[in-house]
């Protein structure tokens, strides 16, 4: 199997709970086809949806074709996440309740947000690096302070004033990094899943304020998209596409899930044109057909197939993407006081010249 094959096998294996034609393609695999089974850990892995593709074979009684040497290692790393995520959340309730002690309240986002609000059949299916939530503007600097009262740090204290997150705080004893969010997207798209925004669809699990699923699953799909540019990659990771999966069978998927914004509408429907190509075709999972659908699509599947053409194309693109974000971040420096405080401290300081110049001492390997 290369990779191709694998990360499609793996795909529709995270379907089959939901979807009964992906249970019988993938049982006719099983018994019929030799499975690489070391490629097919090595890409959920690195995709981070092991667990997952344990959680989704075990439920429907497939496990039986699987090496014995395997399903014990699967079930050793699905057993150490669940217990992962069984701290995460209760790290998630003890912030809440901090929070909400001080007049803040915290909107829990991603994979945390996910847990809380039992988006899983088994909360050892997702792999979550770090506790998400965002407070509005103004109690930003007050919820940071807060943590860091409760005896949280950050490593890199060095706080970009546009950014959407304040640095990773972590604290002695707890599992989790925590993320402290202003924003979920970037300026110009900020206003669009805003905290109000988030706060007006929020619900209530396990006591705490969750984004709804609507707006769970824009956030999936946007957030790296936008703010990392990997709409222009085409790097697309199975946790998120699972994550878009289940969330669309929470929500009976619209096409545009009422978004009026023409470029982000393009966005949404050509994420999720690739994720119904690699679930096979899943029914939650709508999108509008079209001829950038479909251009999208086929450069994806070149990325995929290792296509040196087309990743000479991406890289010469992502570099284009980066060159126009330094130079949008320089334009709101003039009427944006958040950019032009940060546009000023780079222009003091010198090794953001070397850098431009190349000139920056490379770090050695020890």
């Amino acid at each position: 199997m290369n990779y191709k094959e694998t990360l499609f096998f793996v795909a529709k294996c995270l379907t089959i709970t939901l979807e009964e034609k992906n249970r019988i393609e993938i049982e006719d695999s099983l018994k019929n086809t030799e499975i690489d089974w070391d490629s097919v850990v090595k890409v959920s892995t690195q995709h981070f949806v092991f667990p997952a593709l344990y959680c989704n074979l075990k439920r429907v009684n497939l496990l039986q074709y699987l090496p014995e040497e395997l399903v014990n290692y699967m079930v050793h790393i699905t057993d150490l996440n669940r217990e992962r995520n069984k701290q995460i959340i209760e790290q998630a309730k003890e912030i809440n309740s901090l929070l909400l002690a001080n007049d803040i309240t915290p909107i829990f986002l991603k994979g945390t947000g996910n847990l809380l609000e039992g988006l899983y059949t088994d909360i050892a299916e997702r792999m979550v690096g770090d506790i998400d939530f965002i407070v509005s503007k103004d109690n930003f600097n007050k919820a940071v302070s807060i943590l860091k009262t409760d005896k949280y740090y950050s490593k890199n204290e060095t706080y970009m004033d546009f950014h959407w997150h304040y640095p990773k705080m972590t604290k002695n004893g707890r599992i989790a990094a925590v993320e402290v969010h202003n924003k979920v997207l970037k300026k110009p798209y900020t206003s669009l899943l805003n905290y109000q925004a988030l706060k007006n669809k929020s619900f209530k699990s396990e006591k705490c304020n969750v984004a709804s699923f609507e707006n769970q699953l824009l956030i999936t799909i946007l957030q790296k998209q936008i703010n990392d540019n990997l709409y222009y990659s085409k790097s697309l990771a199975l946790r998120n596409i699972y994550d878009s999966f289940l969330l669309a069978n929470k929500t009976q998927d619209s096409l545009d899930l009422g978004i009026s914004n023409s470029k982000i509408k393009k966005y949404l429907n050509n994420y999720k044109a690739c994720a119904h190509l690699l679930l096979n075709e899943p029914k939650s999972l709508k999108y509008t057909k079209n001829s950038d659908a479909k251009k999208y699509v086929d450069s994806y599947l070149k990325t995929i197939e290792n296509s040196k053409s087309e990743l000479r194309k991406i890289k010469y693109i992502d570099s284009l993407v980066r060159l126009k974000d330094k130079l949008k971040i320089l334009q709101y420096s003039f009427t944006d006081k958040e950019y032009s405080k940060y546009t000023f401290r780079r222009l003091k300081n010198l090794n953001f010249y070397l850098k431009q110049l190349n000139l920056t001492k490379s770090k050695s390997n020890s």
